[in-house]
């Protein structure tokens, strides 16, 4: 159950992260008409970080999706390996949501 968790809270953070990105990108070109040498200097280094922070973005969304791949093949795996245990682990969750529901 942690793991799974694990998996919600980086794929919230990706989403996070992407909004973050985008309004930063929105704020450069925003600005792209104002003069000064000191934002120049501020808008080129920004651009680099986003750049940067953009491809470990991409880095993260990848290992994310890499994982639930992995853990599907492992669920999928181990339901065709082993059908009656799925069967038992299935049926029991259903018992336990059928009386949470029922207890309502």
């Amino acid at each position: 159950m942690s793991q799974e968790m694990s998996v919600a809270n980086k794929e919230k953070l990706v989403s996070d992260l992407k909004v973050v990105v985008a309004d930063a990108e929105e704020i450069l070109r925003a600005t792209a008409g104002t003069a000064g040498e000191k934002v120049a200097e501020m808008r080129e280094r920004i651009g680099v970080r986003l750049r940067d922070a953009k491809e470990r973005l991409q880095d993260a969304e990848a290992a994310l999706v890499d994982k639930t791949k992995a853990c599907a093949r492992a669920t999928d795996d181990f339901v065709h390996e082993q059908p009656w245990k799925a069967v038992g682990v299935a049926a029991a969750l259903g018992l336990a949501l059928g009386v949470l529901i029922g207890r309502r």
